[in-house]
């Protein structure tokens, strides 16, 4: 059998600043210790309950975070961006997912470092209605293709909103607790292990009768971002409608069609910051 797991880093535990997040930042070394670590004590438990492989999404910025030196010699890595699917490529080829390090939707109360997958550029997702979190828009991919969502490990607000909601048969371990956007409690990692550890065998034994989460097709996808200038140029994606100075809306054959206009979406707004930037410097 051949686990998938998706890994990402703002809802791992004891990351707290923006100095943790990216490549030329001063704590990003810890971070990714952090993140390695978490990533191998699952792989070991999923390993040691019947999986003989591992395949592990780099899901945060760059997608390049994983010291994948450390990591045991029955995983593969998916690496780099851009990729179809991003947090969940080659999900496809796999029985069953795992999340982890993921953290709440944008505007969540009391949740560190809270973005919709693209926190430059996005305010909201809607599928079918429903604001998701990237939690709950991947869980939605895995359902796709009949995959189920087996554990959860993130931030707490990301459990009470989405997990225990949309996922009940779903395992979970909280990583942290926030008490602000930029500061957190967070356990000890060995204990955070060790609870790591039972979580993922009994979500192993309990496989068979967890569910795949599934939207509704064809899907009604609403974006709302940020900058009045990232709709003017997400309504030059044919089938795009323009609902307001910051909304788009787009209706998708499936979830599949849905989350590549989101990226498109995503990638075109970077593209107008950087051409605004290069004009603001004449």
């Amino acid at each position: 059998m051949r686990a998938f797991i998706s890994v990402d880093m703002e809802g791992m535990p004891h990351i707290v600043s923006p100095e943790h997040l990216s490549l030329k930042r001063a704590l990003y070394g810890e971070a990714r210790k952090i993140m390695t670590r978490i990533t191998k004590c699952v792989c070991e438990e999923l390993h040691n309950n019947g999986f003989d492989e591992v395949l592990i999404a780099d899901s945060h910025g760059p997608m390049v975070n994983l010291l994948v030196d450390e990591l045991p010699d029955y995983t593969q890595v998916v690496r780099g961006f851009p990729r179809t699917t991003s947090m969940v490529s080659l999900i496809e080829e796999c029985s069953v997912a795992v999340f982890l390090g993921y953290h709440a939707k944008f505007g969540t109360r009391r949740a560190t470092m809270d973005h919709t997958y693209s926190g430059a550029s996005i305010r909201y997702v809607k599928v079918n209605g429903i604001e998701v979190s990237e939690l709950l828009l991947n869980s939605y991919v895995a359902g796709h293709y009949g995959i189920p969502v087996i554990l959860v490990a993130g931030d707490e607000k990301l459990i009470e909103d989405d997990v225990k909601k949309y996922l009940p048969w779903t395992e979970y371990v909280i990583l942290k607790r926030s008490i602000g956007r930029y500061s957190a409690v967070s356990r000890s990692i060995k204990a955070i292990e060790s609870e790591l550890r039972s979580k993922t065998k009994s979500a192993c034994e309990n496989m068979k009768t967890t569910r795949p989460l599934r939207t509704k097709y064809p899907v009604n996808l609403e974006i709302r971002l940020l900058n009045s200038a990232y709709a003017d140029t997400a309504e030059l994606i044919p089938g795009v409608m323009r609902l307001d100075a910051l909304t788009i809306r787009y209706q998708a054959r499936d979830i599949i069609e849905a989350y590549k206009v989101m990226e498109l979406v995503t990638l075109s707004a970077a593209g107008t910051r950087a051409v605004i930037s290069d004009l603001s410097s004449f």
